[in-house]
């Protein structure tokens, strides 16, 4: 009997030493703790969504899911009240999403915030100042699969008109076009690629042609210099001309024309000498006859 009485007591202390650990631990886990309680509302469906359910802010868990009940007003809506760390201030522009946990099929809260409105909102079921739980990603995709789907489909009927005998068969006719186009610019390319060799010697040509006339214009601008030298010098001599020949008109030919005048004289005189010489050779030596003067002359006597 007091083999069993201490197996009972000790039984009973053991469950006392846990159930007192246990509420420690918790009381430690929540101590100095303070958190704030907001509502979130949807007439979308929460499958997933349980109490207890992490409630994430940007990404960092900063609070849970207390539960999840249909509005006593409204049976179209879904509430979800959570709490939130008391140090995270939400604004009006937050807003609420689902957010899957892994391949469980659980959900969890992500709150987002798109810092249009800077306004806090109060803690609290407030009607006004509920947070919107708006679809996912995921619920936008799950959503629009009819859509996606109709639209696949009419993207396979319209491969398959494409896709017909008759357009594989004009497919096939453009592949060999293009590809007899494709070995014409290979011929195409070699003849460039020939021509291309030829190229160096035409280069080297066109520089010994560009020599040339480099060559010709340096001799075209020395005879340029020299003309215009030789058309000085002409002009300096049509001017030494034209005074010489002002000099000569003005000097030379009236000493001339007196020489000429006085030439003929000179040889009026030796021809009166030549002819006195052949008419009369002794008076070389005898000198002239003398006449007796006529009338008019020096020594003119009439005679009586």
């Amino acid at each position: 009997m007091g083999r069993n009485t201490h197996a009972v007591t000790t039984g009973l202390f053991l469950i006392a030493l846990v159930t007192v650990s246990v509420a420690v631990i918790y009381w430690l886990g929540h101590f100095d703790r303070e958190r704030n309680h907001y509502v979130i509302y949807t007439r979308e469906s929460v499958s997933g969504l349980n109490p207890e359910s992490t409630v994430f802010f940007r990404g960092i868990a900063v609070g849970k899911v207390l539960k999840v009940e249909f509005d006593p007003n409204d049976s179209g809506t879904i509430l979800v009240p959570i709490e939130v760390d008391k140090n995270i201030i939400l604004s009006r522009s937050v807003y609420a999403t689902l957010r899957l946990k892994g391949v469980t099929g659980l959900t969890q809260i992500q709150l987002e915030d798109n810092d249009k409105v800077r306004e806090p909102i109060h803690p609290g079921d407030i009607p006004d100042q509920r947070i919107p739980l708006l679809p996912s990603l995921t619920d936008r995709l799950m959503n629009s699969g009819e859509e996606i789907l109709h639209k696949a489909d009419r993207l396979m009927i319209a491969l398959g008109s494409v896709l017909s005998d008759n357009n594989i068969n004009n497919i096939g006719g453009i592949l060999d076009n293009i590809k007899g186009l494709t070995d014409k610019l290979a011929e195409l390319q070699k003849s460039v690629d020939a021509a291309m060799v030829g190229i160096p010697s035409l280069t080297q040509d066109a520089r010994g042609t560009l020599k040339n006339i480099n060559k010709l214009t340096a001799d075209l601008q020395t005879l340029t210099h020299e003309v215009k030298t030789l058309s000085s010098k002409t002009s300096q001599l049509a001017d030494t001309g034209q005074a010489a020949g002002n000099y000569a008109l003005q000097t030379t030919l009236p000493k001339i024309n007196d020489l000429l005048i006085e030439l003929n004289a000179t040889s009026q005189q030796v021809k009166r000498v030549a002819a006195s010489l052949e008419n009369n050779p002794q008076g070389l030596l005898l000198g002239p006859a003398k006449y007796d003067a006529g009338p008019g002359e020096p020594g003119y006597e009439e005679s009586r």
